[in-house]
């Protein structure tokens, strides 16, 4: 039986946490050290002002109107950023499913950024957790547990996740550009808003023919393909535990799911991914569509990564339920 997330509630913060706050606009580490892990979820409605924003913004699209190359500029960086996130944030990052080099990795971790959903090193920390304990007491974001609207938005809006636990990526956090990107992750939101609205601003002078202007683009490149990604991508934490197929029993809930998959370039897999989740690949079969892991292999040819870790047979072969799951 599910058992919803009940808030807590609590006393106004005091002016000083309050300020604290604001300055974790900027620098996401700010004060993070005086939270308690232990202490219960509640919603910091000061911290998620701005994520409240991007989607207020995206109502702007009934002043500046509509164009095709807009909707193109905001799919194409859908699509983009949603790559950055499947193959960087979750493959590498969060299970290191193969090698690049420093470099190589800090530009993925850039790219990655530009999906604006937190730094590298926040983003793998709470991954692992996941997966430590999915679906169990200790689940940020099981909807399971919590219920649907809390796995899918509420979690990361409560102050005790905001912390980027260092101890579960040790791996990573040696790396002091790393460290420095996930701290001040705001700096890139900063410059994609701004490179979108330079864009349009350009265009709209040299190309006036494609009927679009800076503003048009920022409401479309930037707010309405950042808040469709910020849903799309949770999804696989919210519907991936609640539909689809169970062909592996994992011990939780997760379930195949092919409009996901396609949704989220190849994340729908999700109960491929629990079943054996350090492979690249998470479409088991030839017929389990991927993208990402179709383009990562065609980045692996360029010597950009390597070593990318395949499903072994004796795992992708060990199972077997496919049971359709209730919603």
């Amino acid at each position: 039986m599910m058992r919803k997330h009940s808030p807590v509630q609590h006393p106004p913060p005091p002016a000083s946490e309050r300020w604290t706050t604001l300055i974790r606009w900027f620098d996401s580490w700010a004060g993070l050290d005086a939270i308690d892990e232990a202490d219960p979820p509640r919603v910091d409605w000061l911290r998620v002002v701005p994520f409240l924003l991007m989607h207020l913004m995206c109502l702007g699209v009934v002043w500046v109107g509509w164009s095709w190359t807009a909707v193109s500029v905001a799919v194409g960086l859908y699509l983009i950023r949603m790559f950055a996130i499947t193959a960087f944030y979750h493959r590498y990052f969060s299970h290191r499913a193969f090698k690049t080099s420093r470099g190589g990795q800090f530009l993925f971790a850039l790219l990655g950024t530009t999906a604006i959903q937190r730094g590298p090193l926040w983003w793998a920390a709470h991954h692992r957790n996941h997966h430590r304990h999915s679906d169990q007491p200790g689940d940020k974001h099981s909807p399971r547990l919590q219920g649907f609207l809390w796995s899918h938005v509420g979690w990361f809006t409560a102050r005790v996740n905001f912390r980027t636990n260092l101890r579960a990526v040790p791996d990573f956090a040696r790396f002091p550009e790393l460290r420095w990107l996930d701290r001040f992750d705001i700096v890139v939101a900063v410059v994609v808003a701004v490179a979108v609205y330079a864009l349009g601003v350009v265009l709209e002078t040299v190309a006036p023919h494609l009927g679009t202007n800076g503003m048009q683009l920022l409401v479309w490149g930037f707010f309405i393909s950042t808040v469709v990604l910020y849903h799309a991508t949770y999804t696989i934490n919210s519907l991936a535990h609640q539909i689809g197929r169970q062909r592996y029993e994992t011990g939780d809930h997760s379930g195949n799911s092919v409009l996901l998959a396609l949704l989220t370039l190849g994340e729908g897999w999700h109960n491929n991914h629990h079943h054996y989740p350090g492979a690249v690949r998470q479409g088991f079969y030839w017929w389990e569509i991927d993208p990402t892991y179709y383009l990562l292999k065609v980045l692996s040819w360029t010597g950009l990564i390597w070593d990318l870790k395949p499903v072994p047979p004796q795992a992708r072969e060990t199972r077997r339920g496919d049971v359709a799951k209730a919603a």
